[in-house]
């Protein structure tokens, strides 16, 4: 290999030109932050519904994952999303999460995945508050469709 070059990938060889080129790709595969645990403590956190909770555990346009409580007697509107195919998975309580005209009751250690386009609506009808999360891929955030319930 002379001075004004690299060995590429395909074994040839790849000039200093090449090179400078390849670094701004390069720079783009790197993590943007640190990589360092994430929890409810240090999550970016919002208030929905007046009385219920969210966590940003990770935040990107290609992938969303909150923490959510919801409080007894706490639902959210009954919505689709376009794009954002979404699960649900339930840390501890009883969330009752309707999807497509049908009722799941959902318990600690279980999740629903939910496709794009299908109305949905998640809510809490125990007595004690429910924690869960939800993974949308992508993010969900400007992506929602209010779809009330057919008479």
């Amino acid at each position: 290999m002379g001075a004004s070059g690299m060995a590429g990938w395909d074994g040839r060889i790849v000039g200093a030109g090449m090179t400078i080129l390849l670094l701004p790709l390069l720079l783009a595969a790197a993590p943007d932050a640190p990589i360092t645990p994430i929890d409810k403590t240090n999550a970016e956190h919002y208030v929905w519904g007046g009385s219920n909770d969210g966590w940003h555990l990770v935040k990107r346009d290609e992938m969303s994952v909150i923490q959510e409580r919801i409080v007894p007697g706490g639902a959210e509107v009954r919505h689709y999303h376009q794009r954002a195919r979404q699960f649900f998975y339930v840390l501890s309580g009883e969330l009752t999460l309707e999807a497509g005209g049908v009722t799941h009751m959902l318990k600690a250690g279980q999740g629903l995945e939910v496709p794009p386009g299908v109305p949905h609506r998640a809510q809490n009808r125990s007595g004690a508050p429910v924690d869960f999360l939800v993974n949308s891929t992508p993010k969900s955030h400007g992506d929602r469709v209010e779809a009330p319930a057919e008479k």
